[in-house]
This record gives C-alpha cells, sequence and structure tokens, in this order.
C-alpha cells in the first residue's frame, strides 16, 4: 500500500472528489454491485428521519442520501467539501439546500440538528475524532448520529476475497466506468486502511457519544453505527 497516496492533503481530496461528481452515483452502483441501494435503504431506516426535525447530512456528495429525509418532511441539509459534487446536486436537485461545509468545523450553532449522518466519508475527513466531536457538538441533547462506512468483512474467507476484489478488480472497473478512475484506487486504498467495526465503536464513544452500537451490512463490507447525544446532568 502506498503511503503517499494516503497522506493526500485535504484540498487534494477535495479536487478528487470534483473530478469524480459527474459520474459519481453510477459509478458508486456499478462498482458496489447493486449493493450501494440497500444500503442506501439502512441508513434511511436508521436514521429515521421524522417531519418537523433538522437533519444534517455530512459528505451528502449530488444528494442522493439526502432525497429520503426530505421525502419524509425533515428540513435536511446536504453538505460537503467538494465543490464539484455540491454542482452536480444543485444541477439535479434544485429543491436541497447544499452547503459547503468542512466535517471538521462546521458552521453550525451548538444543538442544531436532531441527526446528523455520514456516509462513506468520514475515512476521507483528516481527523475523524475531530469531526465526531464536532458531529457532537451540532446535535441537540438526545439527538441521533448514524454514519455508514466502509469495514471489515466478518468472515476470514470471505474477507480474503473482498480485498482481492477491492486492490484488483475494483480499479479495473473504475477505469470504465469513472470520470477519474485512478481516485478509486486512493479510495480502495483508505477502505482498507480503515478500522474495523469495534474500534470505529471506540473512536465514536470517545467523543463523548452514548448508547453506541453497530450493524453489519453485506457481511461486514459496511457497517452501520449509531448513537446518541447524552442530556446534559441536571
Amino acid at each position: 500500500m502506498s503511503r503517499a497516496s494516503l497522506d493526500k492533503r485535504p484540498t487534494d481530496v477535495a479536487a478528487m472528489f470534483d473530478d469524480v461528481a459527474r459520474r459519481y452515483d453510477l459509478t458508486n452502483d456499478v462498482l458496489s454491485l447493486g449493493q450501494d441501494r440497500l444500503w442506501r435503504r439502512a441508513v434511511t431506516a436508521a436514521v429515521d428521519a421524522r417531519a418537523g426535525e433538522r437533519v444534517l447530512d455530512i459528505a451528502a456528495g449530488t444528494g442522493t442520501s439526502s432525497e429520503p429525509f426530505a421525502a419524509a418532511g425533515a428540513s435536511v441539509c446536504p453538505a460537503d467539501f467538494s465543490l464539484g459534487m455540491l454542482r452536480t446536486g444543485r444541477a439535479h436537485r434544485a429543491d436541497l439546500p447544499f452547503l459547503a461545509a468542512d466535517a471538521m468545523r462546521l458552521p453550525f450553532a451548538d444543538g442544531s440538528f436532531d441527526v446528523v449522518t455520514m456516509s462513506f466519508g468520514l475515512r476521507n475527513v483528516a481527523d475523524a475524532d475531530v469531526a465526531l466531536r464536532e458531529f457532537l457538538r451540532v446535535t441537540k441533547p438526545g439527538g441521533r448520529l448514524v454514519v455508514c462506512e466502509f469495514s471489515q468483512p466478518t468472515n476470514a474467507l470471505f474477507r480474503g476475497v473482498y480485498v482481492n476484489y477491492l486492490m484488483r478488480s475494483l480499479p479495473a472497473l473504475a477505469r470504465r466506468v469513472s470520470s477519474d478512475p485512478e481516485s478509486y484506487v486512493y479510495l480502495a486504498e483508505t477502505i482498507r486502511a480503515w478500522p474495523d467495526q469495534r474500534e470505529l465503536a471506540e473512536k465514536v464513544t470517545a467523543a463523548g457519544w452514548t448508547g453506541v452500537e453497530w450493524r453489519n451490512l453485506t457481511g461486514g463490507i459496511v457497517a452501520l453505527h449509531r448513537a446518541t447525544k447524552p442530556a446534559p446532568p441536571e
């Protein structure tokens, strides 16, 4: 694994997502073999957005993940640090209030949201621990956190097959469908280097969240972590 490729500066990562924005949703669908649709449905169910709630969808990309929350009657803010993603999202979903935002320095007051959710973005943040604390800050007491991220398959045999696909087949497929296939080599490496389910749960707990739990999707390729912001002491 190339250490240099994992040490990209945040501006480089943002530029990378700008480059892939145009065909991002299609590429994800192809590379995940259609599983991304199941993962999005699982996130929607876990967030359980309700009418009148405020939902921050950070790393929302082109807004595909935000649409179900708006459809449920929630006030959703799709935020991303990639201007290319935001431009693509605005062009196709003009009804959503896209906002440029850094996960480590969110432009919101304390306790602004009932739910903060992030799908497939936490591993691309320069400091995930800082981001998790920032998510806590902008969430109301008793509010919810839902993080969907790539993880580690629980079956050893399946894990070997998956790693082989991740490091060999995925970049080859990306060269066929992506507008910037080399970016997916970097993304594959970040997935392989990312903490497993338990280690991420420990990070979430250390950031101040309570009731942390996770659910494996597709054999642990993806894990859905949920947590709650504790109420202040009386």
